[in-house]
């Protein structure tokens, strides 16, 4: 594509070079710029972008765009300039471009909250398979699709990653994307361009609240609300008391769900728990538009659960899938991390999931209780380098839901344990006559200890890391796998 194309009707000026030079490819990380592409030198919160112009010019960029001024600009490629504020969404709209709008050749799917959209989109997208459709997902479990599986580094990529992982998508015959909508990525316009045919919103709760991430609540609550500005549809939580504030302004048709509140699509009073040795699921009724009645299981625990599922239910049933295939693809899903039982010869029940603020631990904890365990175990920690109000809340609720807690690390990027373990202590220390507590530093140390306390009957909730890999230490991403451990303690019992 020619570089006067790319860049018509957009808020940027070309000072150096020519207007018809061939470019087919736009990033925004030196690292992987390649010759001819266009590099886009985008503002940062620890760094700025435009330091990083020379690296790009000496590997093969076309390209250079940048806000307000370039210093010191290197020889050779050519110089836009855009007005400040305005980078992301220029680069958005060079990547749509540049990618061939792959979005339009999809249904889309944006789902948006503080907790659920994991679990939600997929199994959204297990039901939509079990119809026939060819799926792919995006979100913090990475990028997948029938024959592909990308790890991501957050849940909502940089525009110029998402369209190429979108055009791969569409490339390959998929017919619909499911993906996570962060609130910064909204923000940060990563899915400028896009324009969803159904949104979802799952829930709100304080969080991503902090240097570099939000600067308050109502900005947190405020750029969530954006998705409903673009979108057909939007699913709405009935039951969550900020969706109103978030559907202020909207554009879309609203469909609405809730186990409370009323709603199109409503779950019926009395979910009935159930205990398997790899799953801990939930049986439940729905009442959809018209009338009908319909029963489901999700392999999940809890009324959370009930409304993650519940959500993806109203999510399929506005895209036209049959029930059947509903009910088919919900009791076969699975979702890593997510309340996940790692079966085993143990007489105990191991559940790993990402709860990693007090909102998410206190509803992983209580649907766990409705299990009536021996005792329930809680192994968790904080992230650094995050908010610090996190640290805290997880403290308290673990203490109260909790039988045992074992306070450990969770992505310290280079934060000392001591201050994360200082602050997890003081909202421990809200709760009177709480759980048991010990802490153990070292993560695989604190797994082995939880398992060797393990009797017949307990539940022990693995909080925090859920599906990831790696650990950060010291600012250092280490491999590292809370299932891998749990699964080396059970071969070993065998």
């Amino acid at each position: 594509m020619m570089l006067c194309h790319l860049l018509q009707a957009l808020d940027c000026t070309l000072v150096r070079g020519r207007a018809d030079l061939a470019v087919e490819a736009v990033c925004c990380d030196s690292r992987a710029v390649t010759p001819g592409c266009v590099f886009v030198c985008l503002p940062g919160q620890h760094t700025d972008g435009r330091r990083f112009a020379p690296a790009a010019a000496a590997a093969g960029a076309a390209v250079l765009v940048y806000e307000d001024a370039l210093p010191d600009p290197p020889p050779g490629p050519a110089l836009v300039r855009v007005e400040p504020g305005k980078a992301r969404r220029v680069l958005a709209q060079m990547a749509v471009r540049l990618c061939g709008f792959p979005a339009r050749r999809m249904t889309m799917v944006g789902i948006t909250g503080t907790k659920g959209k994991t679990t939600a989109a997929h199994l959204l997208a297990a039901m939509l398979t079990a119809a026939g459709r060819r799926v792919g997902c995006v979100g913090t479990n990475g990028a997948a699709w029938p024959g592909q599986r990308h790890d991501l580094g957050c849940t909502t990529p940089e525009s110029c990653d998402l369209q190429r992982l979108l055009r791969a998508m569409a490339d390959d015959g998929c017919d619909t994307c499911v993906m996570e909508v962060s609130s910064l990525g909204l923000k940060m316009d990563r899915v400028g361009g896009i324009e969803f045919d159904v949104g979802v919103f799952t829930n709100l709760s304080p969080d991503h609240i902090g240097m570099g991430e939000h600067a308050s609540y109502a900005e947190y609550r405020a750029w969530k609300s954006v998705l409903f500005r673009r979108c057909r549809v939007g699913v709405v939580n009935a039951d969550d008391r900020e969706a109103p504030a978030i559907l202020a302004g909207h554009s879309c048709r609203v469909v609405r769900y809730g186990i409370v509140a009323p709603a199109d699509w409503q779950a019926l009073p009395g979910f009935t728990a159930q205990r398997t040795a790899t799953a801990l699921a939930t049986d439940f009724a729905v009442r959809m538009p018209g009338g009908r009645v319909a029963a489901f299981t999700v392999p999940l625990p809890g009324a959370f659960s009930v409304q993650d599922a519940l959500a993806a239910i109203t999510a399929a049933g506005v895209l036209g899938v049959p029930v059947a295939a509903m009910q088919a693809g919900l009791r076969g899903a699975a979702v890593r991390g997510r309340c996940e039982v790692v079966p085993g010869p143990a007489p105990f029940t191991v559940v790993l999931d990402y709860a990693h603020n007090a909102a998410a631990a206190e509803g992983v904890l209580t649907a766990l209780r409705a299990y009536h365990p021996r005792r329930l175990i809680a192994v968790f920690g904080c992230g650094g380098g995050r908010s610090r109000l996190r640290r805290a809340g997880m403290g308290e609720a673990c203490a109260r839901l909790a039988d045992v807690c074992i306070v450990t690390e969770d992505n310290s990027r280079g934060e000392p344990l001591a201050d994360i373990f200082a602050d997890i202590r003081a909202g421990i220390a809200r709760v009177e006559n709480g759980a048991a507590c010990v802490e153990i530093p070292n993560r695989r140390d604190a797994l082995l200890y939880a398992l060797g306390l393990g009797r017949e009957g307990d539940i022990i909730a693995v909080l925090g890391k859920g599906h990831e890999t790696t650990i950060d230490r010291d600012g250092r991403k280490v491999p590292f796998e809370d299932a891998a451990v749990v699964r080396e303690y059970m071969e070993r019992r065998k």
